[in-house]
């Protein structure tokens, strides 16, 4: 078991809650992945994060959402901690190599996503170009909006998967 899990184990429950939060942004995600402790290994994290992940109401998936900033952009909705701005930034570096037409276009398609849907686009941005940012925001936001809450949710738990990865492994 490593150092920051072992740790994080024995923590008391408000705290392990503050810290395990970033990773995800939605309280009763933290609070039910705090209650379920001990987990023995990273496995076990990401196994649990997937299953509270799915078991969680649509109100806990926005709140989530407003945790992260919207792509080409570096301040989240709601107030986020130190560690989730630092890794937004980095999940989002290659936008700040783009050129401008499609930071422009980015902005714009994020505001028609967020009048159609009433919540920021979400992506899974690691490894991902700018362009290609574009292209899948440009893809759904022809999606009706039971399909793209079901997208979106589902990036969501994947950019989980990589936090709580960082997050375990500093």
């Amino acid at each position: 078991m490593n150092e920051i899990l072992a740790h994080w184990n024995k923590a008391a429950m408000n705290t392990a809650i503050a810290q395990i939060l970033p990773c995800c942004g939605s309280t009763a995600w933290a609070r039910e992945m705090a209650r379920r402790r001990p987990f023995l290994d990273d496995p076990a994290v990401v196994a649990a994060s997937d299953d509270i992940w799915g078991g969680l109401s649509r109100e806990d998936w926005m709140e989530a959402f407003r945790s992260h900033p919207r792509i080409g952009e570096a301040k989240a909705q709601s107030s986020s901690n130190s560690d989730s701005a630092a890794w937004a930034i980095q999940e989002q570096k290659k936008v700040a190599d783009a050129d401008d037409v499609v930071k422009i276009a980015l902005a714009e398609g994020n505001r028609e996503y967020e009048k159609k849907f009433g919540h920021i686009f979400i992506v899974c941005a690691t490894g991902k170009s700018a362009l290609e940012m574009l292209e899948i925001l440009q893809r759904r936001t022809g999606n009706d909006a039971e399909t793209e809450l079901g997208e979106a949710a589902e990036q969501q738990r994947q950019i989980t998967q990589l936090r709580l990865r960082k997050w375990l492994h500093g």
